[in-house]
C-alpha cells in the first residue's frame, strides 16, 4: 500500500495492529487484533519504506492527517497520534556533504 501524507505518496507496511477501538467513544474494544474488516477504527504502526515528514496531528494538523490507498482505492485514512524518529543512514550526495562542511 501507499501512504500518502501531505504532498508525500511513499510505500508503507503495516507493522502491527496495536489495538481496536470503538469508533464513536474511543474505548478500546481489543487489544492486538488478528484482523481489521471494513469501518474498524484502531491504532496500527506503519513502516515507510523511505525517510518522510509527517507530524502528530495535535502539532501540526496539515502534516498528521493521512491516507492509505491499494491499487488506487483508498483503504484507510486517519491521523498520526505518534511519530517515532530516527536516524537517517545511508550515504550522503557529494552536495550534501560540500553544505555540511559550509556551515562549519
Amino acid at each position: 500500500p501507499v501512504l500518502d501524507c501531505h504532498t508525500a505518496h511513499i510505500a508503507c507496511k503495516f507493522s502491527e495492529f496495536l489495538k481496536k477501538i470503538d469508533r464513536r467513544s474511543g474505548k478500546e474494544l481489543e487489544d492486538c487484533p488478528k484482523q481489521l474488516k471494513s469501518g474498524d477504527a484502531a491504532y496500527i504502526t506503519m513502516v515507510p519504506s523511505k525517510p518522510m515528514c509527517v507530524e502528530q496531528f495535535s502539532q501540526y494538523p496539515p502534516l498528521g492527517r493521512f491516507a492509505v490507498r491499494d491499487m488506487k482505492q483508498t483503504v484507510a485514512v486517519g491521523v498520526i497520534k505518534e511519530v517515532k524518529k530516527r536516524e537517517a543512514e545511508g550515504k550522503s550526495t557529494k552536495a550534501a556533504a560540500k553544505a555540511g562542511a559550509k556551515k562549519k
